[in-house]
Parts: C-alpha cells; structure tokens; sequence
C-alpha cells in the first residue's frame, strides 16, 4: 500500500499526536508535518503542542540512568551509525545540561558526520550552555572543515551576541566554508539584534536558520535573488529560506539551480533546504550532485541527507547506488539517509526514539 501524502495525514494525525507524542519529541517528526501546504492552523496547532512536549521532556520525568543510557549510545564507535544518530536526537529533544554533556563529549569521535550533528543539535537546542564546547570546536584546526563551520553556524543559532567578537574572528578563517559561515552568524545576530523589539514571526518549520526568510514572497524574484552570486550571500540566503517556506515545485526547482552555485557552502545549504521541502520535483538535481565525485563532500553529504527525507523510490536507487562510496562523509550520509528513508516510509511516527527502545519491555 503506497505511503499517503503526508499533507492527508495531518487533519487525521495532529490530534492523536497532541495527545500521545513521545515526550521526546523530534525534529524529525514535527518538521516531517509542518510543510507550506498545511493549514495554518494546524501549523500553529502541532508546533505549540511540540514545544509542549520539549517543556516536559525537560521535567522530571526521565531518569539520569535513562539520559546516560541514551549518552553511552551515543559515544560508542561500535553502535551502528543509525542507532547513535537517533540517540542524538534523542538527547537534542530532552535538551537541558545532561543533554549538552553528552552530546559534547562525541566530539572526541573520528566521525565528521557524526561531529557535524553534534554540533547541528547543539545550535538548535538554542541553550548557552552549549557555547563553550562549541568555540572550542569552532577553534579547532583540527577538526574538519565541516564540522568547525557547523559549530560556528550553532553559535549564530544560539543567538548569544556575547560571541559577536569570536564569529568576528573567524569570518576571515584561510577555510572559506569557516569563514562564510561566520559572516552568516555574525549577520544573523546583528539582524537580531536589530530586531528584538518585534515579535518573532513563526513559520511553517521548527529549525533555527541561518537567516531570517526574506519578506519578498514572489518566487521569481526570490530566485533572482537566489542565483545572483554578486549579492551580499546573507540575502541569498534570506531567499533561500523564503522559498522553502513559499513550497512548492516552482520554488523546489528554483533552489535546486542553486546546487550549480559557486559556493560550496551555499550549495550545502541548498541540499540542507530541498531535504526540509522533500518535494520529488529536486530529486534528479540532488542525485546529480551527489554522484559528482568532484564535488565537496560535505555538498554530496546533505544531497543525500536530503534524499533520504524526501524518500521516494528514485531516492533509494541513488543512496544504495553510494553507499559504498569511497569519501567516508558521503557513504555514511546514505548510510543514515537509508535509515531516515526507511522511517519516512514506514509506520514509525517517531525517528528520535532512544527512550522508546530503553522503555520497550524485552521481546
């Protein structure tokens, strides 16, 4: 029996979510149903009752022993991937101090992908708590370039403007995917702080980005802007984000040119964006880029991220097709993108479920 389309499940489904979520509530599983074609009323519905559920996962109702069961996954190089990814989340929906040093103590793993998660939840579980571990990284030669430019993105997530100086710093990092990041971070907070007096205005997804989406809701002006690679990148990316938010195959093909940009950043973004839309229109341009194997990784990475949240069948071919791939980044994001393809697919309504499976009586 073919999978319903998720906009046909959100009347029959918002309600039941309400009552029985986890009280863990993923990313994964709010954002799959807060898409540009839901009524906004059920937008508003789900994401209040999301936040509610993150307010009591914060609460006393899961132990330390269960928080460390959840870490020790996570740390553990002899888990598979997939089962460390979803303790990951896990943690980043329990959020709260346990959460943040657990997940900043797998920063010590060989994985960059893994590390660029760590350093993704971080910024969207928005808790300053999380600075410290994340300059640190940030700071890090060591660490791959992904990886440092995603801990420099969280720290512009965050909102802190107490980093304003160190983003500063670093906008001029030799790594240009460091340095771009920056700049972003440093516009963002700016941007905030220009506007902290007016209220924030709620849109159709729950991530933290990197830019506000532009006020502009034309989509063929969007694109212009989009494409225009002598425009200041912080207003391409503000077009970037309005048309995810506007939906659609129109806007789904627009950012898909993107992936021909000369950034290498802005096209990871762009993956990032189109894996968020899951709109089948991008899937030939994604399939494309991922199997460019002069492409930057951390490109081909999101690609394939973005195919297994889009998950159709065409997406399976190419993930299964690269999940052997010689650049390690790149066979483990189809690794995880299986595992992401799989839930999307299947009956599971929840991807972060690390707490599930430690309540789940024994078969």
């Amino acid at each position: 029996m073919p999978t319903p389309p998720r906009s046909s499940l959100l009347n029959e489904q918002i309600r039941e979510w309400m009552k029985n979520a986890s009280h863990v509530g993923s990313w994964f599983s709010a954002h799959r149903f807060l898409c540009p074609g839901a009524p906004v009323s059920a937008q508003a519905g789900l994401r209040k009752a999301w936040a509610a559920r993150q307010e009591e996962a914060r609460g006393t109702m899961v132990t330390d022993k269960e928080v460390e069961a959840i870490g020790q996954t996570l740390v553990d190089p002899q888990q598979p991937l997939q089962a460390r990814f979803r303790a990951l989340f896990t943690l980043r929906g329990l959020g709260g101090p346990r959460a943040i040093t657990w997940i900043s103590r797998a920063f010590g793993d060989d994985s960059a992908l893994l590390k660029h998660e760590l350093a993704y939840c971080l910024g969207q579980m928005q808790d300053s708590r999380a600075i410290p571990v994340l300059l640190d990284v940030l700071r890090d030669t060591r660490q791959e370039p992904m990886v440092r430019h995603e801990a420099g993105e969280a720290l512009g997530a965050i909102g802190n403007p107490d980093v304003l100086e160190v983003l500063k710093q670093y906008s001029t990092d030799p790594v240009i995917e460091v340095a771009e990041t920056c700049q972003l971070a440093v516009q963002r907070l700016e941007w905030l702080q220009q506007h902290s007096g007016e209220p924030a205005v709620a849109g159709p997804y729950l991530s933290v980005d990197p830019a506000p989406p532009a006020e502009e809701r034309d989509v063929g002006r969007l694109r212009e802007v989009l494409l225009d690679e002598a425009r200041p990148l912080f207003d391409r990316y503000r077009a970037m984000f309005a048309l995810r938010d506007a939906g659609g195959e129109e806007a789904a093909l627009a950012l898909a040119e993107g992936l021909r940009s000369g950034s290498a950043l802005f096209r990871h973004e762009i993956g990032y964006v189109l894996g968020q839309l899951q709109h089948e229109a991008a899937v030939p341009q994604l399939t494309a880029t991922l199997a460019r194997q002069a492409e930057s990784p951390m490109v081909r990475h999101e690609c394939a991220e973005a195919l297994g949240a889009i998950a159709r069948p065409a997406c399976l071919a190419a993930l299964r097709a690269y999940s052997a791939d010689p650049e390690r980044v790149v066979r483990e994001s189809c690794e995880v993108a299986l595992d992401m393809y799989e839930y999307e697919t299947g009956s599971a309504f929840q991807y972060a479920d690390g707490l599930e499976q430690l309540r789940s009586p024994p078969s």
